[in-house]
């Protein structure tokens, strides 16, 4: 129970902006409307749909954490006081959800600026040009956690097969990212699912032809059953929303 309780606390503090400030650098792309950032290695597909719009930034590795992070909001501001700094837009800030992984290139020494070990948002255009000159291409940040602010309740995308179902878990606020999952037919108890990849989740069960609730608890240890989420004659690829959502 204690672990628990921390756990709750942790992301409690980080909602509220407790989180220190950490240094990191950005870049910027998918074009100057973000329409090549939609996708992705979270799997949310078209981020209008999923609930993010294009503030939105790809993580190096060690911010991505194999997926772990997947929905966790961002507050960025360009780093004035680094080399680079004159590329800043001084006293700008903006929000940003991790929606894809900025992979290292081996190409380019130590991996480039998303080479293991170093924190890098690579960012929509648009959500860039809020703190950074474009014609930079790169500037120091500082970043922190912060609690993400969403519009409506969570979402649960539904794909796989007869015997296999994986459900993208959309738009949460709070922590912004799923720590577990859980899914119930109407002739079946919980069934604890994993993460497959990104923000997908699955669950080895055959569950088409009955109706579909779901359960999660955030990264910040707030836990929420979504009951009746989809009718028994749900479809795989169609995307169902809630009415509740995460506070931490």
């Amino acid at each position: 129970m204690a672990p628990r309780l921390l756990l709750a606390l942790w992301g409690v503090l980080a909602a509220c902006g407790a989180s220190a400030w950490s240094p990191g650098t950005a870049t910027f792309y998918g074009g100057a409307d973000g329409s090549g950032t939609m996708g992705g290695a979270c799997g949310y597909g078209n981020l209008y749909n999923a609930g993010y719009g294009v503030n939105n930034a790809a993580l190096s590795t060690v911010l991505f954490n194999d997926g772990a992070s997947c929905g966790q909001c961002y507050a960025i501001t360009c780093d004035t006081s680094r080399s680079g700094g004159q590329y800043c837009r001084p006293g700008n800030t903006v929000t940003v959800t991790a929606t894809n992984l900025c992979p290292p290139n081996y190409a380019l020494p130590a991996g480039g600026w998303c080479g293991p070990g170093r924190p890098h948002f690579d960012m929509s255009q648009p959500a860039w040009a809020n703190i950074g000159v474009v014609q930079a291409g790169i500037v120091p940040v500082q970043y922190q956690q912060v609690k993400c602010s969403r519009s409506g309740g969570v979402r649960f995308g539904i794909a796989g097969s007869n015997y296999f179902l994986l459900v993208s878990v959309q738009n949460l606020g709070g922590s912004g990212a799923v720590g577990a999952a859980w899914v119930k037919g109407d002739k079946t108890g919980w069934i604890q699912m994993s993460r497959n990849w990104g923000a997908n989740w699955q669950a080895l069960a055959g569950l088409v032809g009955q109706g579909l609730s779901f359960a999660v608890t955030s990264t910040g240890g707030q836990y929420i059953q979504f009951l009746n989420t989809a009718p028994a004659w749900w479809q795989f690829g169609q995307t169902y929303s809630t009415y509740q959502n995460f506070y931490y």
